[in-house]
């Protein structure tokens, strides 16, 4: 992408913030400028007021230097769209219905019924832009601009979502990325160009900064807030010529100074127009490194693990805050703090209204001011996955509870920008004191029951509250995301109203909503989680289907699911079997891969059979690959099996 192409553009209950000494309005003080930086997979160490080696970050260092660090501040979620949601919203992403990281061929969103950090300030008469990745609905229903934002100029999701593999090379025949469209640059709600490459992904940071100065210069007069989601460091890292081999860390070391430079041209953008002393710049990160990425990836800082997991090094993400005046220069909090606290911190600034719908934030504006005795947010919970509460903070102390998750510990990691596999690991109910043992590595469960007791409790409301896959539990104030349905997925199934048995129990954490959803005439989406898909983690699907009477069958179909992005692959081989009285089995079918073709939903694939018969029952096998295969970062998992709708006709 050449910058020279695209031409700037000119132009719970309902509750009240609490005021305070410092509460500004617009009747007594003139209200801030904000500018919130999030960047994307940037570690805990990958600052230099955070321990950075190899290259250095002197405009964020100032900030830090002139402001507040906080050490203990966590993002909401450790991936992607799950924690763009819940800084945006102030929520724990769950509670809102985002998991993971939205693909380019989800329906899914960010519910219109959610109030955003942008349109409480819009009430307070702030001008909003947006500069930089989204990630939270590629459909215009779900973009920026239905959410506050009067201006969007930037990506729908991760730069690696685009028909190219990490090193910048064509994708292989039939996998996942070769599904993918081109990746698009949106200038509102238009698309302005489109990215495959990776000299394209190169020009990004320097654009969108270009692009954010303009926008502080056309609002000198105005408040504006500014909300600057950038597109790296995540992998394929891309950094201008300015900054190629650069610094002793390499490529990634190139990145972050890049960013530190963008961080520079803004500040010094508002010094110029007499503009610094009135804004609040806030300065972290969406989770932690992606470690399998080796070189090209950031640094944990000593915490434990990296991005997708709830140990320290996923979530525990550097921050920085500075504004002139307002926060003393030069302080440290190691009060715990997470990115959904941002919401309500604002709106007590601004004396904005907090949405009328619950949200799980917690103003943490006494942090700020210094005063060394506030403690605003008490605990943490740790979600992950679609909604598994998988850790609780509590002051110093973290209760872990018992999980699967996909651990860097014991693989290699890749090289020279491609990805390396992941290793999988399994925990117990385990107990860290995070003051003494920041990495985790000294569990004292046994030493401290009072501890566990009182999370425990604090677990009990939470489950209650939100939900827990690992406890089957059901959360009582949990919301849906906005959909999108680009078809009729109503089909005709003459296996309505029949019986379904399943030999092997399907996984309940994408349950399809109950044992009869693969007859219930429904078909999935291209979103795993959609409720007509059910999954089946490294298993078989094995069950008898039997109808109502006896028939006489046409066609017979199956649908798949392909995201190997989500470790979702094709079946093996699939066997059907047909009878009359459900004891004698005769066959019908037996298909492998290459039966299974694409349908005109993306990701969504069919296997159809036209084979009249009479029969009662159906007996069927589909098989699962059992693991990721060797050339998947996945290896040593086990994969995903996703079926929605068999359809009898």
């Amino acid at each position: 992408m050449n910058i020279k192409k695209f031409p700037f553009i000119k132009t719970g209950c309902r509750a009240l913030a609490i005021a305070s000494p410092m509460l500004l309005s617009a009747q007594t003080e003139k209200l801030p400028n904000i500018i919130l930086i999030y960047t994307d997979d940037q570690g805990y160490g990958d600052l230099g007021c955070f321990g950075a080696k190899g290259y250095k970050t002197p405009n964020i260092n100032q900030l830090a230097a002139n402001g507040i660090r906080f050490t203990d501040f966590y993002a909401p979620q450790a991936v992607s769209s799950a924690s763009r949601a819940g800084l945006l919203t102030g929520c724990y992403p769950n509670r809102i219905g985002i998991a993971g990281a939205l693909m380019p061929t989800d329906n899914k969103g960010l519910n219109e019924t959610e109030t955003t950090i942008a349109e409480i300030l819009k009430k307070k008469g702030y001008a909003t832009a947006i500069y930089g990745k989204w990630h939270l609905g590629r459909f215009p229903e779900f973009l920026p601009t239905k959410h506050g934002f009067d201006e969007f100029f930037g990506i729908p999701y991760s730069v690696d979502m685009i028909p190219m593999e990490y090193d910048g090379t064509p994708p292989k025949t039939g996998k996942g990325k070769a599904y993918y469209p081109l990746l698009p640059v949106y200038r509102n709600e238009s698309i302005i160009s489109e990215l495959n490459t990776l000299p394209g992904i190169d020009t990004l940071t320097r654009f969108l900064t270009a692009k954010s100065i303009e926008f502080i210069d056309l609002h000198k007069d105005k408040p504006f807030f500014i909300y600057f989601p950038h597109p790296m460091p995540h992998t394929p890292l891309g950094v201008s010529e300015k900054f190629r081999n650069t610094t002793a860390q390499g490529k990634y070391g190139d990145v972050i100074s890049e960013i530190d430079w963008s961080v520079g041209q803004i500040v010094a953008e508002l010094r110029k127009n007499g503009m610094l002393e009135n804004t609040l710049i806030i300065f972290t990160s969406d989770n932690g490194p992606w470690l399998n990425f080796g070189l090209h990836a950031g640094s944990t800082g000593g915490l434990r693990e990296g991005k997708g997991c709830s140990w320290e090094g996923g979530q525990r993400v550097p921050c920085v805050m500075y504004w002139e005046g307002k926060i003393p220069k030069g302080i440290t909090s190691n009060k715990i703090c997470a990115a959904i606290d941002i919401l309500p911190t604002l709106a007590e600034i601004t004396n904005a209204p907090l949405p009328e719908n619950k949200i799980d934030g917690i103003s943490i504006l006494p942090l700020m001011k210094g005063d060394k005795k506030a403690n605003p947010r008490k605990n943490f919970l740790y979600y992950y996955e679609k909604s598994q509460l998988q850790a609780i903070r509590l002051g110093d102390w973290k209760l872990v509870y018992p999980h699967t998750y996909r651990s860097y510990l014991g693989v290699e990691p890749g090289k020279n920008g491609m990805p390396g596999p992941y290793n999988s690991a399994s925990c117990g109910k385990e107990l860290y004191n995070l003051m003494d043992d920041r990495a985790e590595t000294k569990n004292v469960i046994d030493e401290h029951p009072e501890i566990v007791h009182a999370i425990d409790s604090i677990a009990m409301l939470s489950r209650e509250d939100l939900g827990d896959f690992l406890t089957n539990t059901k959360g009582k104030n949990v919301r849906e995301p906005g959909f999108i349905h680009t078809y009729n997925n109503v089909v005709k199934n003459k296996a309505i109203g029949s019986e379904i048995s399943y030999e092997i129990p399907y996984s309940l954490k994408y349950d399809g909503g109950g044992n009869t959803a693969l007859i219930d005439g429904i078909t999935g989406f291209s979103d795993y989680s959609h409720k007509a898909w059910q999954g089946f983690e490294g298993i078989d699907f094995k069950g008898i289907i039997e109808l109502n009477a006896v028939t006489a069958i046409q066609k017979l179909s199956i649908g798949f699911l392909l995201d190997e992005n989500s470790w979702i692959f094709l079946p093996k081989t699939i066997i059907i079997e047909y009878s009359i009285d459900g004891k004698t089995y005769f066959p019908y079918a037996e298909k492998a891969l290459k039966d299974i073709l694409p349908t005109q939903v993306p990701n969504r694939m069919e296997l159809n059979i036209s084979n009249p018969k009479e029969m009662k029952f159906l007996k069927i096998k589909v098989e699962n690959i059992g693991n990721c295969p060797e050339d998947h970062p996945g290896k040593g998992f086990a994969a995903w099996l996703f079926i929605d709708e068999i359809i009898v006709n």
